[in-house]
């Protein structure tokens, strides 16, 4: 693979001073079209040791307009990074629409370095690799425009190099190998990097491999391969500007299906009811219980992701509130997720969600959440066919990504019937202090009762999975909902304890930084 960028290419200083006036125009006016058009884009910057690369991103910087451009280095996580999933780290540098980030290495650093190091086999960086493909294609589709250089150097070339900068007290190199071992271990590398390179080459984010030997050459070939890839961008047609705008109103959705008439939902048993009294006496014994357990988690390091969801006035927020008023104010956050913000519309939907993913021992409650996009979106038209169907696969491997980082993940659908529904929206605009929580959206919502039947149902059936399974909850009383909610967070909770952190392919991959 890496023969053709080992066959000492050079351009002369003349060449380079001539071309790049023309070229630096050209980058400019690409990123001011790019701006315009509302498209992100990362560069993906890795290769061999002493290669430059450090040099190329100086230069792309001076090149373009550094109002639109961020760089990003991951070498040794932070406290706050090693606590939370590994990609983490990642979608917080990633890119408004609009805008440019240089990423050194980016999430292809750890599992190199972990594969050379032999902390990984063969079989769990692939399984990692096919991660980061998932990852790529679905920002992708998106709208991310995505440029990966490899820069190498031949084996002499690298060595000399290398005794240069070990020369060089301000240098240091994570990964210097061995002088007397040299030959050996940069050919270990290269079957590291080409691996990687093979995996992960897709249509939606090719590799640009790029002969590092001569500086001017290897500078303007990024340049010009940069620029290529910009202007290709910006010759396809452009995505409609709706997609990223706030909802005006609802569109035209999918009518249900006959045979989803009867769906999951159905079969919830809403005539479960429970004694007042004995519910106080319930309710009292797992307060206790979750405060003692949520103490527990923090000291175990164990973090917990509570996901609410139901049809409106379904008893969300009186749940969360006998959850709340258990727990340690300093151990929890709770989030409303309403409409997106501008700055939340300029990235990837989950974006708002992996941000606020709390730090080992913490715990974060939604209410709502990432599955407005097949809710929700879906049913107003918010969100595209093609939008919403891909939408279940990335919550599942966003999901899968939380729990294999021994995060608790608990979800809830609270349902009620149509009639216990239209009880409570009367309720709400009788009682004073509950008025602000019925909206005309909410009487319109309830109009497409049977449109949100289906979208629940499908969204049930294809993300109740085994690693975060949805717990249905009937609601139809709002006592023995809070008391399932309660009993269900303390049991799972107190067997996640019990169990300890999860082991797997994935984390024996991803070890420490």
């Amino acid at each position: 693979m890496f023969e053709a960028v080992k066959l000492g290419r050079r351009i002369s200083k003349e060449t380079f001073k001539k071309e790049e006036p023309e070229l630096r125009t050209r980058l400019l006016a690409a990123q001011r079209a790019l701006r315009e058009a509302r498209i992100p884009v990362v560069v993906i910057v890795a290769g061999v040791e002493a290669a430059g690369k450090g040099a190329v991103v100086n230069r792309l910087n001076e090149w373009l307009d550094a109002r639109g451009v961020q760089t990003f280095a991951f070498w040794d996580a932070t406290d706050e990074e090693r606590q939370r999933p590994r990609y983490w780290r990642f979608w917080r540098t990633l890119p408004p629409r609009g805008q440019i980030s240089n990423l050194f290495g980016g999430w292809y650093l750890g599992p190199i370095e972990r594969r050379f190091h032999d902390r990984c086999n063969d079989a769990e960086i692939d399984a990692e690799l096919n991660r980061i493909v998932d990852f790529e294609r679905m920002l992708a589709h998106d709208g991310m425009l995505f440029v990966k250089f490899w820069y190498h150097l031949p084996k002499k070339v690298q060595k000399r190099r290398l005794k240069e900068l070990a020369r060089d007290d301000r240098s240091r190199w994570k990964m210097l190998p061995d002088k007397s071992k040299f030959s050996e271990q940069y050919r270990k590398f290269e079957r590291v990097a080409e691996r990687v390179i093979r995996v992960t080459d897709r249509g939606v984010a090719p590799w640009h491999l790029i002969e590092a030997t001569d500086r001017r050459y290897r500078d303007l070939t990024t340049g010009r391969t940069l620029l290529a890839a910009l202007e290709a961008r910006l010759a396809q047609p452009a995505p409609s500007q709706e997609a990223f705008a706030p909802p005006t109103g609802p569109a035209e959705s999918v009518a249900p299906e006959p045979e989803a008439q009867i769906t999951i939902l159905d079969r919830i048993d809403l005539s479960q009811r429970l004694e007042r009294d004995v519910y106080k006496r319930r309710l009292k014994a797992l307060q206790a219980r979750a405060n003692e357990l949520t103490w527990a988690a923090y000291k175990a390091k164990r973090s917990c992701v509570l996901v609410f969801e139901g049809v409106d006035a379904g008893g969300k927020g009186g749940a969360i509130r006998r959850i709340t008023n258990a727990v340690d104010a300093r151990l929890y956050r709770a989030i409303p997720i309403a409409a997106p913000t501008e700055e939340e519309r300029a990235y990837h939907y989950l974006w708002r969600f992996w941000r606020n993913i709390p730090r080992a021992g913490y715990m974060t409650i939604y209410d709502r959440s990432w599955y407005g996009r097949v809710l929700v979106e879906r049913v107003e038209g918010f969100a595209t066919p093609e939008e919403w169907q891909r939408a279940y696969a990335e919550i599942n491997e966003f999901e899968a990504q939380l729990v294999e980082r021994g995060i608790v993940l608990l979800k809830f659908w609270l349902q009620v019937s149509p009639e216990e529904q239209l009880r409570r929206f009367k309720e709400r605009e009788q009682v004073p202090y509950k008025q602000h929580k019925i909206t005309e959206e909410d009487w319109r919502n309830r109009e497409r009762w049977d449109d949100y039947k289906v979208a629940a149902n499908e969204m049930v059936a294809r993300t109740s999975t085994e690693l975060a399974p949805w717990t249905l909850v009937a609601g139809e009383d709002k006592l023995f909902a809070r008391i399932q909610v309660l009993q269900t967070f303390c049991d799972t909770l107190e067997r996640a304890l019990e169990e300890g952190p999860p082991k797997d392919g994935y984390l024996a991959c991803e070890g420490a930084d």
